[in-house]
């Protein structure tokens, strides 16, 4: 396709790029109470004021309360920062810079899933370069030293995301009603709690959602074109562990050891993602969430299979490889059927969780405004297998009306 000789470019660029700079792996603490002893380790660093940020969902649960109580025993002063909403945008990044200033903060401990990670960044970023979050979105604009302003730690409490391994933010602009992503290595959190103890109490359909939000990042990272040999071999363990987990933890959430090891798969999928990047299954769900406010994870899940119909054909082996990885795949059958079959057990899963296939917001006015969102996010950005036409895109639109 000659028409993307420029993307394609810039791709090739993004490789040369992962080649030589090095990603940070944020530190990693795992298992039960992990939590606090992440918080202990804060307080044996110095820490003296930490401001907390979560959401209020998660603060009816008594979470974020907690390891604030943990923290204050140890002598670090915390304030909590709990107006976080889904896809938090540019007016609740500037109210949590506020509230990182008025506390003269000397650290962040984002409590939650990737909305509170995700602000935490974005609001680190913005006090670190004075610039509004709007002035922020894009890739490696900053080119601060690390460390830079004030350390990020990290408790997930959902495992889908993967913001607490990855080196983005998501950001919405309610004005445009779209999602941008700020991008930029410094953005990483310099330590990690994976305490599978804090996701027990997540309702079974979060669980889906997040569940099929780390298998995307997985099967986008691996069958696009900028993989390594360690953002594939990150993206099989990923739905390896995927596979054998996500039921599991749905069907019964507590589980530990299928929560556990969700919250690992979710951190080895956002370690190959923020290298590897994702695709059209990601720019696609950005807009029904910035539209209609479509959960990220649910709007991934819906998306994902009708995405890799199309790729399909530039992809099969990666494909049969994850049916494999996933435990699904049939002895002696060919790539094709096991990439059949890979794309199948999506759809299977999706159904057995309760997830719908259509996107009952969506409407046909809309199409050209996101066709044209969707195309400009993944070319030149992602690393896609096969580029789209904007037919092929409104193709999939049409699939996801809730009216067909």
């Amino acid at each position: 396709m000659s028409a993307y000789w420029i993307p394609r470019l810039q791709i090739a660029v993004n490789k040369i790029a992962l080649k030589v700079l090095r990603f940070p792996v944020p530190e990693t603490i795992r298992g039960v109470d992990s939590s606090l002893t992440l918080c202990d380790e804060m307080a044996a660093a110095g820490l003296q004021r930490v401001l907390l940020v979560t959401d209020g969902p998660l603060m009816r649960t008594g979470i974020p309360e907690r390891l604030a109580a943990h923290l204050q025993q140890r002598g670090v002063a915390v304030e909590v920062f709990s107006d976080v909403e889904p896809d938090p945008d540019y007016a609740l990044v500037l109210r949590g810079v506020e509230r990182l200033n008025a506390f003269n903060a000397q650290a962040v401990l984002a409590v939650g899933g990737g909305s509170p990670i995700d602000c935490a960044k974005s609001m680190l970023m913005c006090q670190a370069t004075g610039k509004h979050p709007s002035k922020l979105t894009g890739v490696w604009l900053y080119h601060l030293p690390r460390p830079y302003g004030l350390p990020l730690y990290a408790i997930p409490t959902t495992s889908g995301t993967g913001s607490e391994a990855t080196v983005a933010a998501i950001v919405s602009d309610r004005a445009e009603q779209t999602k941008y992503s700020i991008i930029d290595p410094k953005l990483l959190p310099i330590k990690v709690a994976l305490d599978p103890a804090l996701t027990v109490g997540l309702p079974p359909a979060v669980t889906a959602a997040t569940g099929m939000d780390a298998l995307t990042h997985a099967v986008e990272a691996y069958i696009g074109t900028m993989g390594t040999k360690e953002t594939n071999a990150w993206a099989l363990r990923a739905t390896e562990l995927i596979g054998a987990n996500l039921s599991k933890a749905y069907a019964l959430g507590t589980d530990i050891e299928a929560r556990a090891n969700m919250q690992e798969a979710a951190l080895l999928a956002g370690l190959a993602f923020t290298r590897a990047t994702v695709g059209y299954v990601h720019a696609i769900a950005h807009q029904l969430g910035g539209l209609y406010h479509v959960p990220h994870g649910l709007a991934n899940a819906i998306v994902m299979p009708h995405v890799l119909d199309f790729c399909k054909s530039a992809c099969t082996d990666r494909l049969a490889d994850l049916a494999r990885a996933a435990g699904i795949a049939v002895a002696g059958a060919n790539d094709t059927e096991n990439a059949d079959r890979m794309i199948a057990w999506i759809r299977e899963m999706n159904a057995a969780m309760g997830i719908p296939s259509t996107v009952s917001a969506l409407r046909e006015a809309d199409f050209d405004r996101i066709i044209a969102h969707a195309l400009t996010e993944a070319h030149g950005t992602y690393a896609i297998p096969r580029y789209m036409q904007k037919d092929d895109a409104r193709g999939i639109l049409r699939q996801l009306l809730a009216t067909n």
